[in-house]
């Protein structure tokens, strides 16, 4: 009776972790790789950019940022959503002008990875990113 206990829950603990496991690998990743970051001539500006990579059908929800952004898409099909617009759809080598505080959304819509690179100008010693 005890044996048997022990190896319910031995089976109950492992399809928990199957389960944990196959949810993880489910969900798209984003990685996002800073590769400069620089005070500007303004007080309290810096500008930062970062390499954004989209495994297909991956997205980034809505967030805000406290500067602008220009978004130059570096391979693969990218669709940006901003509140009450729209989609944009982009691909390799076109690029978008984001508005400070503009909230957005930015999803892999193709089959392969999509990157972007990213240049914020931004307030320096805020986070870059505010998730709306």
């Amino acid at each position: 009776m005890k044996a048997t206990r022990i190896i319910a829950a031995a089976l109950l603990i492992a399809g928990n972790a199957l389960a944990l496991q196959m949810a993880q690998a489910q969900q798209p990743a984003i990685g996002r790789t800073e590769v400069v970051r620089h005070d500007l001539g303004a007080p309290g500006r810096e500008a930062v950019q970062v390499r954004v990579d989209f495994a297909p059908g991956a997205a980034f929800g809505m967030h805000t940022h406290p500067g602008e952004e220009i978004a130059y898409v570096l391979e693969g099909t990218l669709e940006y959503e901003f509140e009450g617009k729209p989609p944009i759809t982009l691909k390799a080598g076109e690029s978008l002008f984001i508005p400070s505080g503009a909230a957005h959304a930015a999803r892999n819509v193709g089959s392969v990875k999509a990157s972007e690179l990213a240049t914020y100008l931004v307030d320096k010693g805020k986070p870059i990113v505010a998730i709306k």
